[in-house]
């Protein structure tokens, strides 16, 4: 096997993997982000420092959703996977609803350089021990391109090589990932990213969700005053944007995510049961600090891998299979 992986599926649906859609890990600033932010949900800590040229923004994880994508297709297909992948920069921008122009190798390289320069750090609670681990959101990239002839123009983008962080390539390894619509890649404003992949991972299939106002802001990863935040959100409820879902604000500062179709590659009959309220509240007793979304996408990956098995219960299926996957 090549110790690189070659990005060559056209078409590949958009996956973005479930940590980073839970966990506000990049920036929705315009200009260079330097604050390091920390954020604490169900025990699980996050702190995400930046570097000198900022934190990696909404914008930046493009990057990360077309490498997500390439090796969930193969993985699809029965194909190897390895971390490092090696693209066609005109694939991704295509892929990405970007443009090609001249300055795009420029645009590449900062990002590039965001990605790998931010850092996160969080702990992990397995068999009654806290981990507390580091890394960065790419581990290293590579642009190669023609020299520049003499008096002429720039040279083109010959390939682009990336090594993701071994976090990530287990979440894909893991299939902890979630089909985004090809739409997102339109939308421009970072807010309106982050509010699609909440209402993408926390309403999913279901037809509704709600959530506190002051709670969105603190899950968006938000740095304006909440005050701020909630005319801005409602500025999208009255654009109406968001692909697949719609938002609808209620009385007590609560916003109403609703479905407006089914996500077709997640449907219930692909994706398996899903649990109940107290079978996730006893999920996370069993596992305090883990990501009980990221868990149950793991065994539903399971379940499709032993053959879609009848259940009689599903939710004690989950919890037998999570409490062997805390002991191990």
């Amino acid at each position: 096997m090549r110790d690189f992986f070659v990005c060559d599926i056209l078409g590949a649906s958009p996956k973005d993997d479930l940590g980073s859609m839970e966990h506000p890990m990049f920036s929705l600033a315009t200009r260079p982000d330097r604050n390091i932010r920390s954020y604490t949900h169900n025990g699980m800590q996050v702190t995400v420092t930046p570097s000198v040229r900022g934190r990696a923004t909404i914008h930046d994880k493009d990057i990360l959703i077309y490498c997500i994508s390439q090796l969930m297709a193969a993985l699809n297909a029965g194909r190897e996977i390895t971390r490092t992948l090696r693209l066609t920069a005109h694939d991704f921008l295509l892929a990405t609803n970007r443009d090609t122009g001249g300055d795009s190798y420029t645009r590449l390289r900062e990002a590039f350089e965001r990605l790998a320069g931010t850092r996160i750090t969080t702990n992990i609670s397995v068999g009654g021990e806290e981990t507390t681990s580091g890394f960065g959101l790419i581990e290293s990239w590579e642009i190669v391109r023609r020299t520049k002839p003499k008096g002429g123009r720039e040279g083109r983008m010959v390939s682009v090589s990336i090594t993701l962080s071994e976090w990530l390539f287990r979440a894909v390894q893991a299939k902890s990932v979630l089909t985004l619509s090809r739409d997102y890649f339109g939308l421009r404003k970072p807010l309106e990213r982050r509010l699609y992949e909440l209402s993408r991972k926390h309403c999913g299939n279901q037809r509704e969700w709600r959530i506190k106002l002051p709670l969105l802001h603190e899950k968006a990863g938000s740095d304006a005053p909440v005050r701020v935040f909630r005319a801005a959100v409602r500025r999208m409820i009255e654009s109406d944007n968001l692909p697949d879902y719609t938002l609808v604000e209620e009385p007590g500062d609560i916003i109403l995510v609703q479905r407006r179709r089914l996500v077709e590659d997640d449907a219930p009959v692909r994706l398996g049961p899903t649990m109940s309220p107290a079978t996730q509240d006893a999920a996370r007793e069993m596992a305090p600090g883990m990501d009980i979304y990221a868990l149950e996408a793991e065994w539903r990956a399971f379940w499709v891998s032993s053959g879609r098995p009848r259940l009689t219960s599903p939710d004690k299926a989950y919890l037998g299979w999570l409490k062997g996957r805390v002991q191990r």
